[in-house]
């Protein structure tokens, strides 16, 4: 049963003991054990959820972050409780950290709902954490604020500047073809990642917090900021102050997230060459407010959105070089045409006022929307018999050359396929080839990995071949690169078309005109799609929170939200 949060701060949904007021009286007798006063306890509480954890090394400055939040909220006159959520660090969670976001979410909301505060502050960055706590925050409608940790500063090795984690594909797949040795590649693991913070090129962690930047969830200013810069703890500490504000003027994030916000959040997300799994995040945001998201309409938005920013993968500066450019401002300059200025954020003006206050310098890492880095945004939305419901490419991060091309299919059934036979030396493939992997969606891995970035061929990479086709109902990184072909909807799991297709197959994929078909006949399918068996359940499954995610999760077009977690769908479409 819901609590009642009828009152303020620790008369805030008291403990049912079946008399009301021994329950405010024990309450507050025990808070005293942690040496509040009376004065304190009738103060509004902010809730800071804190996600620092060992196996979390983007968070490590979180315990900094926490009591920066706290001074502001005691200079406002609030109390700052801190409270523990599930914290998910991206490199150390199997079989993927996205099978657990949704697990986070549910966390983060029942805490909120469950534990006496008047707002929240956020404190996220590594890819998954943030969008959790927004699922959370548009779920619980209580007056919340985000912060993130910010981004690494970039290393150096060899003279080369090097960042997590394109750099990191980039010098393994110089370790596979063999162009560096053993030992270099050690030294160059020692300079990927070498302070607190997010990956620092335009990852998932980056996007999300730009696109929450936009959204309006976030201080202006605070997406960019390195993680280990003064300024982030001065950001951390108006952010405390201005959630004690945000009490008193009720505003909770249904007048924040609105249809035409999240329709800023995706202009952000095309103009800056993001992430792809930042499309399936935004998404499930929405959806928990009951907003479904026109991915025909997205990419209609894609075609007059060029990209604007120069970082890597689909430039080559990083986040430092974006936050001394000014961040997110001068982004958002160059976009007051085709943005909604007039919603409102959460300093309680609107984005066109705060647009209208960012200053402004000559920088070079953020292109004029008249002569920008690509002419279309980063992502592209495909169709066809191969993917009925959808599938996405990364076009900014891909080849040119092969953003049409028809190639012979070489399938990989599985993860564990995948890693068995991509290196054998009698693998029967040639660059031309298009490299297909299955059965790794949301269902099928589960959890949807981020192995759609499936390697060369170490005997194609030998002989020098950097790209290759490549398609999936997996996920990609935020900071990988190449002719990816992501997200393929319905995955292969549920008996989507992905499944039926055959070593030989032709597939044409034509990014142009949006198109991506399996080039066998109708009948023949119809023939495959009789025979086809749904892949043996993993491990695990008859039980427990796996159990759960895989009766409940949807699909990638859906944002992979757990259908029992959404309201009911308000008729309400974005972006526009």
């Amino acid at each position: 049963m819901a609590n009642d949060h009828s009152g303020t701060g620790f008369k805030r949904g008291l403990t049912h003991y079946g008399d009301m007021g021994f329950a405010s009286f024990l309450r507050r007798s025990f808070a005293k054990s942690m040496g509040y006063t009376e004065e304190d306890l009738d103060r509004p509480v902010i809730g800071i959820a804190n996600t620092a954890s060992g196996f979390n090394n983007c968070h490590r400055s979180v315990p900094d972050l926490v009591e920066a939040v706290k001074r502001g909220v005691m200079y406002c006159g609030g109390l700052p409780i801190e409270f523990p959520t599930i914290s998910l660090g991206e490199p150390y969670l199997n079989p993927t950290s996205m099978m657990f976001r949704n697990l986070m979410a549910m966390d983060t909301e029942e805490m909120i709902r469950a534990q006496p505060m008047d707002a929240v502050v956020l404190i996220g960055g590594c890819d998954k954490t943030l969008p959790a706590q927004l699922m959370a925050a548009a779920s619980i409608n209580l007056p919340a604020i985000s912060l993130v940790v910010g981004p690494m500063l970039t290393g150096s090795w060899r003279g080369e500047r090097l960042g997590a984690c394109t750099d990191c594909r980039l010098q393994w797949g110089r370790y596979r073809a063999g162009e560096i040795d053993d030992e270099q590649i050690v030294e160059a693991g020692s300079e990927l990642s070498t302070t607190a913070g997010t990956c620092m090129v335009m990852g998932t962690a980056s996007t999300m917090a730009l696109m929450t930047e936009a959204l309006g969830m976030m201080l202006p200013g605070g997406a960019a900021i390195p993680a280990v810069h003064a300024e982030r703890l001065r950001i951390a500490e108006r952010t405390g102050q201005r959630a004690v504000e945000m009490v008193d003027e009720r505003l909770i994030p249904e007048t924040i997230m609105t249809p035409k916000a999240f329709s800023n959040a995706f202009r952000v997300l095309l103009a800056v060459g993001g992430s792809t799994n930042a499309l399936i995040h935004m998404t499930a945001v929405a959806g928990r407010r009951g907003i479904k998201v026109d991915l025909e309409a997205f990419d209609r938005m894609g075609r007059e959105t060029p990209v604007l920013v120069d970082l890597k993968p689909s430039g080559s500066n990083y986040m430092e070089d974006l936050y001394k450019a000014g961040g997110l401002g001068p982004i958002l300059r160059e976009l007051q045409p085709l943005l909604h200025l007039d919603c409102k954020t959460v300093t309680g003006r609107t984005l066109g006022e705060e647009v209208g206050q960012a200053p402004l310098w000559e920088q070079e890492i953020v292109k004029s929307i008249h002569a920008p880095l690509k002419s279309e945004g980063g992502i592209a939305v495909l169709k066809g018999n191969l993917a009925p419901e959808t599938a996405i490419i990364k076009q900014s991060a891909a080849t040119p050359e092969l953003l049409v091309h028809e190639g012979r299919a070489v399938v990989f059934e599985s993860l564990e396929d995948l890693a068995d036979r991509i290196d054998h030396p009698d693998l029967e493939v040639e660059k031309d080839d298009i490299l297909i992997l299955r059965n790794a969606g949301p269902r099928g891995a589960p959890g949807m990995p981020e192995s759609g970035y499936i390697p060369i061929p170490k005997k194609l990479a030998a002989r020098g071949v950097k790209d290759m086709v490549r398609m999936s109902d997996a996920r990609m990184s935020g900071t990988a690169f190449g002719t990816i072909v992501l997200h393929i909807c319905p995955e292969a799991a549920v008996g989507g078309t992905l499944s039926l297709v055959q070593n030989g197959d032709r597939i044409r994929l034509d990014v142009p005109s949006r198109r991506l078909d399996l080039l066998v006949d109708s009948p023949l399918l119809a023939v495959r799609r009789s025979k086809w068996k749904p892949p043996t359940l993993p491990v695990g499954s008859e039980r427990g929170y796996l159990r759960l995610y895989l009766d409940h999760v949807e699909q990638a077009h859906q944002g992979c939200d757990f259908d029992v977690l959404k309201p009911t769908f308000s008729g309400v479409t974005t972006p526009d």
